[in-house]
């Protein structure tokens, strides 16, 4: 009898599985099933280490943000110049109530310099007991002059140059000029309390007052100058 060989027929187990499975679900997988299972964790359990092993980027750290101190100096933030000290547009004083006054600060100017000129004038011709008071007054006139240029440029940020008179001045005998130069001292004293009440400028005012009193000062001294004089008829 004639022996035929034939290559045994290969089974598909899966198919087993799938009816082990409907038939009794709760139960423990077929082997073939159980391999299958084993499988698929022992895959998922490589993928998971490959993404671990892969290195993670290190993360950026914060710059942190360093208090001010003796090792780190804070930095100062630069002014708006509008809020320095002295750059306001409208100062407390010498600004815009001040800017009204400025004729009558250059006409003060001008005045206390002339006024100098007829005193320097004056001491050529008077007594040497006479020459001193006047020498000091035309030094105060000089003063008052320079002051009220500062005045000038605190107000305007310009200097103000005054004319200058090359006139020469022929003052007059010695008791008539007295009197004319008391009576504008005693004028100048007057108009300077009549400006610090009519500005509005704190510091302007308190610079009129002072002139003030020192106009009046000369006055008194020039009387005393003249009741001296007169004192010899």
């Amino acid at each position: 009898m004639e022996h035929t060989t034939q290559t045994p027929e290969v089974y598909d187990f899966r198919q087993y599985d799938r009816i082990w499975q409907r038939v009794a679900p709760n139960l423990e997988p077929y082997p073939g099933m159980a391999v299958q299972q084993t499988t698929a964790v022992q895959q998922a359990a490589a993928v998971r280490s490959e993404a671990a092993a892969i290195p993670t980027p290190p993360a950026v750290p914060a710059v942190p943000v360093l208090p001010a101190g003796p090792e780190s100096p804070a930095v100062p933030v630069p002014a708006e110049p509008a809020n320095l000290p002295g750059a306001e547009r409208n100062p407390c004083c010498m600004g815009t109530e001040a800017a009204e006054l400025l004729d009558v600060i250059t006409g003060y100017i001008e005045a206390a310099l002339s006024d100098r000129r007829y005193l320097l004038a004056l001491l050529r011709q008077a007594p040497s007991w006479a020459r001193k008071p006047l020498r000091d007054m035309a030094a105060d006139l000089q003063d008052q002059a320079r002051r009220l240029m500062a005045a000038h440029y605190l107000i305007t940020g310009q200097c103000y140059c005054p004319s200058v008179s090359t006139e020469r001045i022929y003052p007059g005998r010695w008791r008539p000029a007295l009197r004319e130069r008391y009576h504008a001292a005693a004028c100048s004293g007057f108009n300077f309390a009549r400006s610090a009440e009519d500005t509005m400028d704190p510091c302007l005012a308190k610079l009129f007052e002072e002139m003030s009193k020192e106009s009046y000062r000369h006055a008194e001294e020039l009387m005393r100058l003249l009741q001296r004089s007169l004192q010899g008829t």
